[in-house]
């Protein structure tokens, strides 16, 4: 419960994010349609740590997500919209020494 408790305090002092570069160990907030989250990530040896915790809500249980990116390599987070609807998205992107957060946007295709 205090682990919880932690990761909402840290989502109330986050600004949704926007299209930019991230810098190492500097959280980034998401909010991809009624999931809201912290993204940050670490450099190491084999590539750049990426870790993202998103819930549904205040009482949502936080799911991570764990990934290591190497040079011109990317990761997706979506949630599905309602059935006919369009799912939400975020990127993530590395380019050199750079790591790139695409805000939060329409998926190109409808949800199942």
């Amino acid at each position: 419960m205090t682990r919880h408790i932690e990761i909402a305090a840290l989502l109330l002092t986050l600004s949704p994010a926007h299209a930019g570069e991230m810098a190492e160990f500097q959280a980034e907030g998401i909010n991809l349609q009624g999931f809201t989250g912290v993204v940050f990530y670490t450099n190491a040896a084999d590539g750049y740590h990426l870790i993202a915790t998103i819930a549904e809500g205040e009482r949502g249980m936080p799911v991570r997500f764990e990934a290591t990116l190497t040079d011109s390599q990317k990761v997706t987070i979506s949630v599905p919209g309602n059935p006919g609807e369009k799912s939400r998205i975020v990127e993530i992107s590395r380019s050199g020494d750079k790591l790139m957060l695409i805000e939060p946007q329409l998926s190109p295709e409808t949800a199942f």
